[in-house]
């Protein structure tokens, strides 16, 4: 059974949730209903929840402001959110769990499904890594890649090159390590957005820092760090020129 509590200043949300929680997921017991996030906070100490529903935008305390109140992270949360994209992005970066709503049942099976019950987790740096990126920190130091098994915490200097496969991505990492990640090449590429990447074709990204030379020809490629080749497009070469010129 998997105790949860669900913070939200919306009476209409709190009762909607609830109601799909008994209808849908058997296995999640509700153990407290709050109205803000002061309320949350007690609620939180008091019956030390497995999960928490947690809403982003709430009046005097929202929710990432909550989290940062408390001393220690020891549960799963997952986000409620009207239309927010940057914070969507932000929890997306973080690879954490959200609902946007109006929340879709099948939405919310999905994600009960994937709370981890063992106590062990890296919620810890998932925060940390969101909060760092709710404060626009102009160089980021840590992404979360959702893998088939979880997640992996990646510096991001340690990223050589991204590579399109269907509808994942491949990682490749330094130290020859590489990384099937469960999203797409366009999703990376919107998680990196400001940080020292480029898309220089439809199927790679490259770290700018990792570039060691650009071979002319009639495509033109460039030559990693990793002594890999990568094709850059006719479309992203006045960029590429750009950024190093």
């Amino acid at each position: 059974m998997i105790k949860s509590i669900i913070i939200d200043d919306e009476d209409h949300c709190r009762a909607t949730l609830f109601m799909q929680l008994t209808r849908y997921c058997p296995e999640v017991t509700v153990v407290a209903e709050c109205g803000s996030a002061a309320e949350g906070l007690k609620a939180i100490v008091a019956h030390s929840p497995d999960l928490v529903f947690l809403d982003v935008e709430m009046p005097h305390m929202n929710g990432f402001e909550m989290l940062e109140q408390l001393p220690a992270i020891f549960f799963e949360i997952i986000f409620t959110t009207g239309y927010d994209a940057y914070a969507i992005k932000a929890i997306r970066f973080s690879a954490l769990d959200y609902l946007l709503k109006p929340i879709d049942k099948d939405d919310l099976r999905k994600s009960i499904a994937k709370i981890s019950r063992e106590k062990e987790n890296l919620m810890a740096q998932q925060l940390t890594i969101l909060f760092q990126k709710l404060k626009n920190q102009l160089l980021l130091q840590k992404i979360a890649l959702p893998t088939f098994q979880g997640f992996e915490v990646v510096p991001l200097d340690t990223i050589i090159r991204c590579e399109a496969d269907n509808n994942y991505t491949n990682v490749f990492l330094k130290n020859n390590k590489k990384l099937l990640v469960s999203r797409t090449l366009k999703e990376i590429d919107e998680l990196l957005e400001g940080q020292p990447f480029l898309r220089i074709h439809q199927s790679h990204i490259v770290n700018l820092n990792e570039i060691v030379r650009y071979i002319r020809g009639e495509g033109g490629y460039v030559v990693m760090s990793d002594e890999s080749s990568v094709s850059v497009s006719r479309s992203r070469k006045e960029e590429l020129f750009k950024i190093f010129s």
